[in-house]
C-alpha cells in the first residue's frame, strides 16, 4: 500500500474516533452528574484522555509519512514508533490510576459511603461499552491494514476505556444492589489487563526502533521468492530489519560468474523490484551479486548424496 493511502486511512480513522470520543465524553459526564455516579464521571474523564491520545497518533502518522529529506535520508517512519511509545506510557499510567483508585477505596473503606447511582448511569455505562468496543475493532482493523503501531496502540486505548466502562457498570450495578466493593475489585482486574496491553505495545514499538529482524515466516517467503527469480543461482545471504512499520532487506545473491556486468545488474534489479512489488511492507531492498561457479553446484550435489 502506498504511503499516501496509508496516511489517509490512518488520519480518517483517527478523526472519526476523536469525534466519537468527544460526543461520548459529554454524554457520560452528563449521565454521571444526573445519575449520581462518580464512577461514570471518572469514566468520562478517561474518554477525554482518549482524545488527547488520538491527537498524538495523528501527529505521529503525519510526521512518519513525510518524504525523506537531507536530515532524514531513510525517511521518518520511526516517528510513528515514538507516538506508539508515548501512547503505551499513557495507557500504562491510565491502568495504574484505575488500579490505585480501586486499592485505595478498599483499604480506606470509602466504597461503603459511595452515592448509590441510578439507571441513567447504568445505561451510560452500557452505551460506552458498546461504542468503545466498536471503536476498538474499527481502529484495530485500520491498524492491521496499514501496519501502524500507533493506530494499534490507540485501538488498545479504546479497549481500555471499554474495560473501564465495564468496571463502571459492575460498580454501578453492585452499588444499586448493595455491594459497592465490586467496583473496586473490577478496577484492579481491569488495571492488570490494561498494563499488559501497554507493555506489549511498548515492546513492539521498541523492537521496530532497534533494527529487530522481521518474523521468520516473512523472511522465508522473501527467500523462496528470490530463489525463483530468473538468473538467481542461490541466495547466499538474507537480512531484514524493521524500520517503523516498514522493512528493509539486504540480499546477497549468486549469479553465473560468466555473465557480463549489465546482465548481473539486470538480474539484481529484477530481484529488487520483485521483492518490493510482492511484499508491500518492504520499503527498500539492497542486492549484492556474488559470482557462482558451476563447480559449486556439482560439489553441493555430491555433498547431498
Amino acid at each position: 500500500m502506498h504511503e499516501s493511502n496509508i496516511e489517509k486511512i490512518a488520519v480518517k480513522t483517527a478523526v472519526v474516533t476523536i469525534i466519537l470520543n468527544l460526543l461520548l465524553t459529554v454524554f457520560k459526564f452528563i449521565a454521571g452528574f444526573l445519575g449520581h455516579s462518580l464512577a461514570m464521571i471518572s469514566d468520562a474523564i478517561h474518554s477525554a484522555s482518549d482524545v488527547f491520545s488520538t491527537v498524538i497518533v495523528i501527529i505521529g502518522i503525519k510526521i512518519s509519512a513525510k518524504a525523506a529529506d537531507k536530515d532524514h535520508e531513510f525517511g521518518h517512519e520511526r516517528y510513528e514508533c515514538v507516538a506508539a511509545i508515548l501512547l503505551a506510557v499513557l495507557l500504562f499510567a491510565t491502568g495504574c490510576g484505575i488500579g490505585y483508585s480501586g486499592i485505595v477505596k478498599i483499604v480506606d473503606g470509602s466504597y461503603k459511603t459511595a452515592i448509590r447511582p441510578d439507571y441513567l448511569a447504568m445505561s451510560a455505562a452500557i452505551v460506552s461499552i458498546v461504542v468503545k468496543e466498536g471503536m476498538f475493532w474499527y481502529t484495530y482493523a485500520a491498524a492491521k491494514k496499514t501496519n501502524s503501531g500507533a493506530l494499534k496502540a490507540d485501538a488498545w486505548h479504546h479497549r481500555s476505556d471499554a474495560l473501564s466502562s465495564v468496571g463502571s457498570l459492575i460498580g454501578i450495578v453492585g452499588a444499586m444492589c448493595g455491594v459497592p466493593v465490586l467496583d473496586c475489585v473490577a478496577a484492579i482486574v481491569i488495571c492488570l489487563l490494561i498494563l499488559k496491553a501497554a507493555v506489549d505495545i511498548f515492546i513492539d514499538a521498541v523492537n521496530k526502533m532497534t533494527d529487530k529482524a522481521c518474523d521468520a515466516e516473512t523472511e522465508n517467503a522473501i527467500r523462496q521468492f528470490v530463489e525463483t527469480c530468473e538468473g538467481v543461482k542461490n541466495v547466499d545471504s538474507l537480512m531484514t530489519r524493521l524500520f517503523g512499520n516498514r522493512i528493509y532487506v539486504v540480499l546477497e545473491i549468486a549469479c553465473d560468474e560468466n555473465l557480463i556486468l549489465k546482465e548481473s545488474h539486470d538480474i539484481a534489479e529484477a530481484v529488487h523490484e520483485g521483492v518490493e512489488k510482492n511484499f508491500p511492507p518492504v520499503k527498500h531492498v539492497t542486492v549484492h551479486v556474488n559470482p557462482y561457479k558451476e563447480t559449486e553446484e556439482k560439489e553441493e550435489e555430491e555433498t547431498a548424496d
